[in-house]
């Protein structure tokens, strides 16, 4: 029996494997040497119980795989053809994460033949004419110094599964391993499924990149701790030019579509800031409970504010139509609204305010992962190559409960993680900031 509050965290596999694996590790505690994982085990997903559960049975909490190098692989490594492929928006932590794959596949495999897919899955379309770039351990050796990616990242490309297919079948690769967000393992999720359905042995295993740390089931996604360190530093500043000026306040937009972990977190990591507005609570933006109220009365009293506001949030204020490359909504930018709303709001109350706009997004992506994302980034990397060469597919390493786990590429994009109202994040953030509770005034 299991509990339906978890789903089955079961992971697709190629067949049986085996193939002794070249790596050299121990195969039984206090040998001196690392473990192989094993097959049996598990990570529960549901670590919190109350005191009447406390013997309520281990495979009602949900069972990850645990991640990590198996002693029997699937593929011959001599065999092998590696691709890598990075999508979406750029991010922190990229290039560690190809490094990472390619040190992995070269060193512990014997894998020679890898290739990158330049500029997302755009480059396995025939029209594109991109070549591949052969990746050896010279080529990545110092790419992890620099943000962005050395294959380059674009946004669509992937509803076309059959030529994508296609391609992979022509240049004979054995493995994708796909580097990026919801759409791009959407997008691996349909390339597994056609490779299935035409009878073809190609391992596909997701790395997840979003830096708005969305994916379900996905503790954490990389470059979002390197995003949280750079958004502080904006706060920082905005703290210093709103606390300088005469009734100074300053706002910086960050990062967030639909969740916003990194308003949340830059909050909680900084201290200065006085109101975070993010896409799950909204705000009533006039009358007696509403921001500007609230934002008036703070400057009436304390002469300066800093404000975070996610790019999701406020979109009922804003307008914007369409739907970008990846499918996602198009959002209206409810940065400049605050500004320029804010600054007319004080001149209608004859309220000298000085009214400063921070966005720090792009300079952010484009960043160099921090010394956290690049730790997570050589792990995530190398147990996307342990999965693949085990024969796993339809699946992404990720971290849950502080382990590195295989979770089922379906289930990770089946909806987004978001910051609950009433999650003890949100309380913290609350009781941080001293931000009225009342400024969300609607239901959502």
């Amino acid at each position: 029996m299991t509990n339906p509050e978890f789903p089955d965290f079961s992971t697709q596999r190629l067949g049986e494997p085996r193939i002794k694996s070249p790596i050299a590790l121990g195969t039984m505690k206090n040998d001196g040497f690392a473990d192989f994982v094993r097959d049996d085990q598990r990570v529960a997903y549901g670590i919190e119980v109350t005191l009447d559960q406390g013997d309520q049975p281990l495979k009602e909490r949900g069972l990850l795989e645990k991640a990590g190098p198996r002693e029997l692989i699937y593929f011959d490594p001599s065999k092998v053809h590696a691709a890598i492929v990075t999508c979406g928006g750029l991010c922190p932590g990229l290039n560690n994460v190809i490094r990472s794959t390619v040190m992995t596949l070269w060193y512990r495999y014997g894998v020679r033949r890898i290739s990158g897919i330049r500029y997302g899955y755009r480059g396995l379309l025939p029209e594109q004419q991109m070549p591949v770039k052969e990746l050896n351990p010279e080529v990545v050796s110092d790419v992890h110094r620099f943000g962005g990616t050395v294959l380059g990242s674009s946004r669509g490309g992937g509803e076309q599964i059959e030529i994508i297919v296609d391609a992979l079948e022509q240049m004979n690769v054995s493995m994708l391993f796909a580097v990026g967000g919801d759409g791009t393992q959407r997008g691996a999720q349909r390339i597994a499924e056609e490779v299935a359905r035409r009878r073809n042995r190609v391992a596909v295993v997701g790395i997840p990149k979003t830096i708005d740390n969305d994916l379900s089931f996905v503790e954490r996604s990389f470059g979002f701790e390197t995003a949280v360190s750079r958004a502080v530093e904006s706060v920082h500043a905005a703290h210093v030019e709103a606390r300088d000026a005469i009734d100074g306040i300053c706002i910086v937009k960050v990062m967030g579509r639909e969740s916003g972990f990194i308003a949340a977190h830059t909050a909680l990591a900084t201290n200065d800031v006085n109101f975070v507005l993010v896409p799950e609570v909204p705000f009533d933006l006039e009358g007696p409970n509403g921001f500007l109220a609230h934002l008036e009365a703070r400057m009436r009293t304390r002469h300066h504010a800093v404000v975070v506001v996610a790019e999701g949030a406020g979109q009922d204020l804003v307008s914007a139509k369409g739907k970008d490359a990846s499918g996602n909504k198009k959002l209206g930018d409810v940065g400049i609204y605050l500004k320029e709303r804010i600054a007319k709001h004080f001149e209608e109350k004859r309220f000298e305010a000085t009214v400063r706009y921070i966005d720090p997004s792009y300079m952010i992506r484009a960043a160099p992962a921090n010394p956290t994302d690049a730790i997570y980034c050589a792990r995530l990397g190398a147990n996307a190559v342990h999965a693949a060469m085990s024969g796993r597919t339809s699946c992404l390493v990720g971290l849950v409960n502080h382990r590195l786990v295989h979770v089922p590429i379906e289930l990770a994009c089946q909806h987004r993680n978001r910051v609950s109202p009433e999650s003890p994040l949100w309380r913290d953030v609350l009781e941080t900031t001293g931000q009225p509770s009342m400024t969300n005034a609607r239901s959502s």
